[in-house]
């Protein structure tokens, strides 16, 4: 009888360990940023992060050493659940992040409010969607909407409610590229490609790199499979990549004017010749647009992107502006005005500076054109913002009589230095 009867809990044992062991294990690709036993790799933070990067090295050391205590006593690990009391600092991974995928499952008790901070920033929401005290906070349209962007802004509210009951466990699948942030709850859309703000200075774009937080308070809250993948570049501008007419077959100047003799093709890439340059420009005009290319500088590399060129002419003066293409950090740019950095309306409008990828890799740059207005995103982030019919103070007093502009050609303003462009796209705007 004894015997028989230790066999079956020592099968018992065995099936709950397998079960455990299920949990917390990544999937292919992926890392296990808890690792189902303890807190290694997190410590606590409930501050904006770059203020904290800021401090002096003796009191930052004095803030980390009292919020990883503060995080001992309010987070622990129980059945392979890493578990929050409701109170404290954030559980938050002592590495950064930039492009990830992230898989994320947590279970919420009655009155939970919550969130998941990408690169420091909040936040995707999390909260009790039963709640009616704080339904007038969208608290009944669900989790995961990008809760801390502006009112109306794309993405702040989830698209469905996707919410399981309380006490159940519900997972997140998050891909975020630049400030493009998409998510998935419970295996549905419910934030597409939407841009997540800066929470702590809302006049740049989002931080390029930042730690991954789990924000609690309100109740008790679990997690556990909280699983990240760091996206290559080249998967990245894949992913920010729309379904746009090509306007480059991949093999020659097919479809383009201007200075086809200063411009080759090498390896599926436009490439301006080193020490030509001049501009290479569609044979179709456009007047509301949205382009796409991929950019490929070498270092200290100088092009443009030249919009609504007339044909003639430097475009950066003749056309509505030249959109620019430059290794902003190279030495020998190390006095520029901010109206001649990398995405800037060269003269006119600066770009946010320190989004471009390490000189010579791939850049995914999208350009929306509509009326007087332009957006610049770099590699998923907004580096400029602007309206050219307000801009009166120009570089070195120099005017844009072709700022004003209403329809003219696509094209690269090359300035004898061997940049590259590829899967270039265009979408007309009616």
């Amino acid at each position: 009888m004894h015997r028989p009867l230790a066999l079956l809990l020592l099968s018992l044992l065995v099936t709950v360990s397998a079960a455990s062991a299920a949990e917390n294990e990544p999937p292919a690709g992926f890392t296990a940023l808890f690792n189902g036993r303890d807190l290694s790799g997190w410590y606590g933070l409930n501050a904006n992060p770059e203020k904290v990067a800021a401090m002096p090295e003796e009191e930052r050391a004095k803030k980390r050493a009292a919020d990883l205590e503060d995080l001992r006593t309010h987070w622990h690990v129980e059945n392979g659940e890493l578990v929050n009391d409701g109170h404290g600092v954030y559980a938050t991974t002592d590495r950064d992040y930039g492009d990830v995928e992230l898989y994320v499952d947590y279970k919420m008790l009655p009155k939970g409010d919550s969130g998941i901070y990408l690169r420091g920033s909040p936040q995707i929401q999390i909260w009790d969607y039963t709640d009616p005290t704080k339904f007038k906070l969208g608290a009944d349209k669900g989790s995961g909407g990008l809760w801390n962007n502006s009112p109306s802004a794309p993405g702040k509210d989830p698209l469905v409610l996707a919410d399981k009951p309380l006490g159940e466990w519900n997972r997140f699948h998050i891909i975020q590229i630049g400030a493009r942030t998409t998510v998935y709850l419970n295996d549905k859309l419910v934030v597409d490609h939407a841009i997540m703000e800066n929470y702590w200075d809302r006049t740049r774009p989002l931080f390029r790199t930042g730690p991954i937080q789990l924000q609690t308070h309100g109740s008790e809250i679990r997690w556990r499979n909280v699983f990240v993948r760091e996206i290559p570049s080249e998967e990245a501008d894949r992913r920010l990549g729309r379904s746009f007419a090509p306007l480059f077959n991949g093999k020659d100047l097919t479809g383009w004017d201007g200075s086809t003799d200063n411009y080759e093709v090498v390896d599926g890439a436009i490439r301006c010749k080193p020490k030509k340059g001049g501009v290479l420009y569609t044979h179709g005009q456009y007047s509301d647009f949205i382009a796409q290319v991929e950019i490929k500088l070498p270092p200290g590399g100088n092009n443009g992107l030249a919009i609504r060129y007339p044909g003639t002419g430097d475009a950066a003066y003749s056309g509505m502006c030249e959109l620019q293409v430059l290794d902003t950090e190279h030495p020998k740019y190390s006095k520029l005005d901010p109206r001649q950095a990398h995405g800037s309306a060269y003269g006119m409008i600066p770009a946010k500076r320190g989004y471009l990828r390490p000189t010579g890799e791939w850049n995914f740059e999208q350009v929306t054109v509509r009326g007087s207005t332009l957006k610049v995103e770099l590699n998923g982030t907004v580096i400029l913002e602007g309206d050219l019919s307000q801009v009166t103070n120009y570089m070195a007093d120099h005017p844009h009589p072709g700022k004003d502009l209403k329809v003219g050609h696509f094209g690269f303003a090359g300035h004898g230095d061997a940049v590259e462009f590829r899967n270039i796209r265009i979408m007309r705007l009616y």
